[in-house]
């Protein structure tokens, strides 16, 4: 089996540990791009229409032998809208055709083992330095790929000592890369809550925390998961696989748990 180093806090050579059997599967771009629309389905907001919209009114039918259609007509005299057709589709003010329905099913499912597939084909674009490079991630400043670091970076609680080791790490070009990508969003998303949009930049990847996620929360492009919450979201966003991956040593030992699936 091939082996990896583990790099401590300072950026150097501590050990080797042993590659999981996952980054030796071939990346699958469609089964990741599929648990991808699985995974947005369900962040998507049901929409409807009320269901009496545009029928609030007092139309009805004259019936025939008054030279008009016998489309429903607003009651009444004396004001703009009297005798206008009403209630039906083709009216100004009438009813919608096919309304949008709040009872539409709109999440998708996926197969349990087609999901834990694409999750290991994601894992393995991200063991791979043309996924990584594809992917749009400045490596050229990073030992190795895939990046482990030892454990104890899980117990930092300072910010500025975790920015050193991410410096150290040769992982400062990703940062300011993802730090200057900051733009305001074209459109009315501005003034919904998401007036700004940035570059997806590290993931980095734990088995516990013991103070890094808050040490970390500042930094651009930083995302921290713990290992056995990671998703096909984190993993490949918007279905792109090959993101930056940072591992600990525990996180990346948990991998071999996938191996059941083989």
């Amino acid at each position: 089996m091939e082996k990896v180093n583990i790099y401590s806090l300072d950026g150097k050579k501590k050990g080797l540990i042993e590659i999981p059997k996952v980054f030796i599967q071939k990346p699958r771009k469609d089964l990741i791009q599929k648990a991808s629309e699985v995974f947005e389905s369900r962040n998507k907001q049901r929409q409807g229409r009320d269901k009496r919209a545009g029928l609030r009114n007092t139309a009805v039918s004259w019936g025939t032998g008054h030279g008009l259609s016998r489309a429903p007509r607003i009651k009444g005299s004396g004001f703009s809208t009297a005798r206008n057709v009403g209630r039906v589709p083709f009216a100004v003010g009438g009813r919608r055709t096919h309304p949008l329905k709040t009872d539409k099913v709109i999440k998708k499912k996926i197969n349990r083992k087609t999901y834990i597939l694409s999750l290991i084909s994601a894992i393995s674009a991200s063991g791979n330095v043309d996924w990584v490079k594809k992917r749009g991630h400045i490596i050229d400043n990073i030992p190795e790929i895939p990046l482990v670091v030892d454990d104890k970076i899980q117990t930092v609680k300072k910010t500025s000592a975790a920015f050193k080791i991410f410096s150290d790490l040769g992982l400062i070009d990703e940062v300011n890369n993802v730090k200057n990508s900051k733009k305001i969003r074209a459109g009315k998303g501005k003034r919904r809550g998401r007036k700004y949009k940035k570059k997806k930049g590290v993931l980095f990847i734990i088995k516990e925390d013991f103070g890094i996620i808050k040490a970390t929360r500042n930094i651009p492009g930083i995302e921290v998961v713990k290992c056995d919450k990671m998703s096909i979201n984190n993993l490949a966003p918007g279905g792109s696989p090959g993101r930056l991956i940072l591992w600990t040593q525990s996180a990346f030992d948990e991998l071999n748990n996938f191996e059941v699936i083989f």
